[in-house]
């Protein structure tokens, strides 16, 4: 009789620990079912990876695309063009930026270009410099080191002292690029950039600099400048959006939102509102050229 008893008590414990442990597989199974339904929908969250100069524009063009769609989340991370253009073709971004055309071998990996915009870069110095205007050859010559002394182009005798983005920098390829600030060694053409130059981590930095050394020469593009620093003319044009769109003003780039493949409904979206009347007249209240 004993024995029974301690048969039938072995034999409700079983039942019940079976129906715990399916309890607990059922709601394991639909922690997994939630899981993969959050997966696989649709993404609403856009990362924006690249350049410092598109950096300040992609900000207010994110807040007015946000104040339009609140749902939306948008990651801005300014780490510089070629870092950008990486993240898009490498899928750590959804969209990259760039503040330089793209090369022929990151369209071949796939990288996809939409001009979004038209920058100029300008010349800048410390506002106590006198300096009024340089040629494009006397720019060339600062940068590559042929020009050392203010007062072999009209200012103090003071020696010069450069200020360059860092290897990378859309904006400092695109400066290179526009007044051959080059040299070619074992027929690769590479950057002639004066050996004594301070290389600066992004455009706020070289900003920065220019404003507080009072013999210092710098570049910014057209949404930097501000009463801190002192533009130059070049070819005796101001870095202006008029003297861009007229072809006067020499020192000119495209900015550049970067995709690879099909992109998500999302990011298309995002796409369609900066190239909109109104993503491109938030464009030209920063003195930047619409393109459309």
């Amino acid at each position: 009789m004993l024995f029974n008893r301690k048969l039938m008590a072995l034999a409700m414990t079983t039942v019940l620990s079976a129906g715990l442990l399916a309890g607990c597989g059922s709601k394991e199974e639909s922690a997994e079912g939630a899981a993969d339904s959050a997966t696989a929908a649709p993404s609403s969250k856009i990362i924006l990876v690249g350049s410092t100069s598109v950096d300040p524009l992609a900000q207010k063009l994110a807040e007015a695309y946000k104040a339009k769609t609140p749902d939306v989340e948008i990651e801005i991370q300014a780490v510089g063009s070629s870092a950008g253009i990486k993240a898009a073709i490498d899928g750590s971004a959804t969209i990259g930026m760039s503040s330089r055309e793209l090369k022929e071998e990151e369209i071949a990996e796939g990288a996809t270009p939409h001009i979004i915009c038209r920058d100029g870069i300008a010349v800048a110095v410390n506002p106590e410099n006198p300096v009024q205007n340089l040629s494009k050859e006397q720019v060339q010559k600062i940068f590559m080191g042929e020009i050392t002394n203010w007062k072999e182009v009209g200012g103090n005798d003071e020696e010069i002292l450069v200020v360059s983005r860092e290897s990378g920098s859309g904006t400092r390829g695109a400066f290179e690029e526009i007044l051959k600030i080059e040299k070619e060694v074992e027929g690769k053409k590479i950057s002639g950039l004066v050996e004594t130059a301070l290389q600066a981590e992004g455009t706020g930095a070289v900003k920065a600099n220019v404003a507080s050394k009072a013999n210092a020469i710098g570049y910014v593009s057209l949404g930097y400048i501000d009463e801190t620093i002192k533009t130059v003319q070049v070819e005796g044009a101001d870095a202006t959006a008029e003297n861009i769109t007229a072809g006067t003003y020499p020192v000119a780039r495209p900015f550049v939102l970067v995709t690879k493949g099909e992109i998500s409904e999302t990011d298309q979206a995002f796409l369609d509102f900066v190239m909109s009347s109104e993503g491109q007249a938030e464009a030209e209240k920063d003195g930047y050229i619409r393109v459309s």
